[in-house]
């Protein structure tokens, strides 16, 4: 059991995070399936009337590791579970750590273009975000190994086939943050896997792509809403 937490250390701590974050969530909104919406808006979820009108751009953050409801947590830590080990197994723990952060980071500004006055909360996007490292891998390897490559894309493909079912079908679902975090994952790991070196331009670049759409998210909602 040591040997695989250590091996595996950095999605374990992710899942034991977001487990941890919801236990809090379950106590103050008194129920431990379906978690109150004021009490989400006050541990940290996307709200465009906040982030924008009170600059709480901290909420990028926090919104990444809150979840509506149990089904919503289970579903989203399975995910991690299953994709984050073979992440952690191809790349370093510092890059596996950027892409799952600026991932969910960029989704939760994608999804608040897109929906400038919901609420809008979970890890989806940063866990997107890891699947599309995953792919970015896949495809910067693909002369080496074809056959797992080829195996691979093919699983890919299915996946996003499925989730945009699902997001076409489901009306909670945010596809633009799924997208959104698939994209900066992709990057992030079709770069790195050309060259390790290459997390410091990752992150350089994520990082103004971040703080320019945040300068120019006022003009955004002003406009969304009068």
């Amino acid at each position: 059991m040591t040997e695989e937490f250590n091996k595996y250390k950095i999605t374990y701590l992710f899942i034991a995070l977001n487990f941890i974050v919801y236990v809090i969530s379950a106590f103050l909104s008194s129920d431990i399936i379906d978690m109150d919406i004021k009490v989400l808006l006050n541990m940290g979820a996307l709200y465009g009337p906040y982030m924008v009108l009170h600059s709480e751009w901290w909420r990028l953050f926090t919104a990444m590791f809150l979840h509506s409801g149990m089904t919503h947590l289970l579903m989203n830590m399975f995910s991690l579970y299953l994709m984050g080990r073979v992440l952690e197994s191809y790349f370093e723990r510092k890059t596996y750590i950027a892409i799952y952060l600026f991932s969910g980071l960029v989704a939760g500004l994608v999804s608040e273009f897109m929906h400038p006055v919901d609420v809008a909360i979970g890890a989806s996007g940063a866990i997107f975000g890891v699947l599309g490292a995953i792919a970015g891998f896949f495809l910067a390897f693909r002369e080496r190994i074809k056959e797992q490559s080829k195996a691979f894309m093919k699983d890919f493909g299915i996946i996003i086939v499925i989730n945009l079912v699902l997001g076409f079908t489901i009306p909670s679902i945010d596809m633009s943050a799924h997208v959104g975090g698939l994209v900066v994952g992709f990057v992030g790991g079709f770069i790195v896997s050309k060259n390790p070196k290459f997390i410091w331009l990752y992150g350089m670049l994520m990082t103004l792509i971040i703080l320019g759409r945040i300068f120019y998210m006022h003009g955004h909602y002003v406009e969304a809403m009068f």
